[in-house]
């Protein structure tokens, strides 16, 4: 891991001679989905160096969602600057060999601690979440306010967290129901739930509001400052319905003793913004248990996990839970 390592951080140095910062050592932050790094600015201030996984998105992909990142923030949403390189870039690319291409970008540093970690409680009074959600739910409808007003261009790509993309045969995050690590009962459990749901969901999706998201609101990419709060960490935004962004904010929150705290007041204050979209709320169990579905894919893509194994059991417990949820309320 440390040959890793080093030649990360050598290609990290590499990649902030285009800004102009390449005389310093970045500090390595994570190393997951992507590598990102905290770097010194010319003047003084921090940022946050990405290197994107070879092969996840496309340069066009990822350019669209720095561009989108400067127009939500042209319009007053609180969400990571990107920072141009010296020629006007967002995006550099760094030649990995054998034809191979990674990229990088710079993102303003953002100032606050995350909301909270997946996996531990919130620790905070019930009226402090009241506050916390629906600060949340107002500032994710304002942030879809502004992607509506959004026209754009014409090489704009980002994927589509539309039907397809979350139940077709090769849904973004992985195939759910027979990915690998998965024993035989849960296995088949899955593949008759997607079969329900494909009709389901189906006949649902026309009628719902759909555009540009999000699509990773968690715990973690909610920074909160005071009463400043920042969304951050844009690598999974894409076309999809609004609801699964609502569904991502409160999905790992459902065994917050406050819970019902929690979705009413992020309900409410989106609603307090967006009032059409209370006729949608019913239609929430179903986006909990499909935006559960993608977690089960997400980690049956990456058995090298060295959890990866509990992480399964753990979803699948989800699933099957939210899916009574699902029926119970149908």
């Amino acid at each position: 891991m440390s040959s890793a390592l080093d030649d990360i951080s050598v290609r990290a140095r590499h990649a902030l001679r285009h800004w102009g910062l390449a005389d310093q050592r970045p500090e390595l932050l994570k190393y997951r989905e992507n590598a990102v790094f905290r770097v010194r600015l010319a003047d003084g201030g921090s940022a946050a160096l990405r290197l994107h996984r070879p092969g996840y998105h496309s340069e066009a992909a990822l350019v669209s969602e720095l561009e989108w990142m400067a127009d939500l923030r042209q319009n007053g949403i609180a969400v990571p600057e990107p920072i141009r390189t010296a020629n006007g870039s967002f995006l550099v690319s760094l030649d990995e060999g054998a034809g191979q291409r990674q990229y990088a970008d710079l993102i303003g540093w953002v100032e606050g601690a995350p909301l909270g970690e997946t996996g531990r409680p919130l620790g905070r009074s019930r009226a402090e979440l009241q506050a916390l959600f629906g600060a949340i739910g107002r500032e994710m409808a304002r942030l879809h306010v502004a992607a509506d007003r959004y026209a754009p261009p014409s090489y704009f790509e980002r994927p589509s967290w539309d039907m397809p993309g979350l139940l077709g045969d090769n849904p973004f995050w992985g195939r759910f129901w027979d990915c690998a690590g998965l024993d035989p009962a849960d296995r088949d459990f899955l593949s008759d739930l997607r079969d329900r749901l494909l009709g389901q969901a189906g006949r649902l999706a026309t009628g719902l509001d759909r555009g540009l998201i999000h699509a990773d609101l968690v715990r973690e990419n909610v920074l909160v400052d005071g009463a400043r709060l920042t969304f951050i960490d844009f690598d999974d935004c894409g076309f999809g319905f609004r609801l699964f962004d609502i569904a991502t904010a409160l999905l790992r929150n459902r065994r917050e003793p406050d819970y019902e705290t929690i979705r009413q007041s992020l309900l409410e204050g989106y609603a307090s913004v967006r009032p059409a979209m209370q006729a949608e709320f019913r239609h929430l169990p179903l986006f909990l248990l499909l935006r559960s579905l993608t977690y089960i894919g997400w980690a049956g893509a990456r058995p090298d996990l060295p959890d990866n194994a509990d992480r399964l059991a753990r979803y699948v417990q989800d699933a099957r839970a939210l899916a009574a949820d699902h029926h119970d309320a149908a």
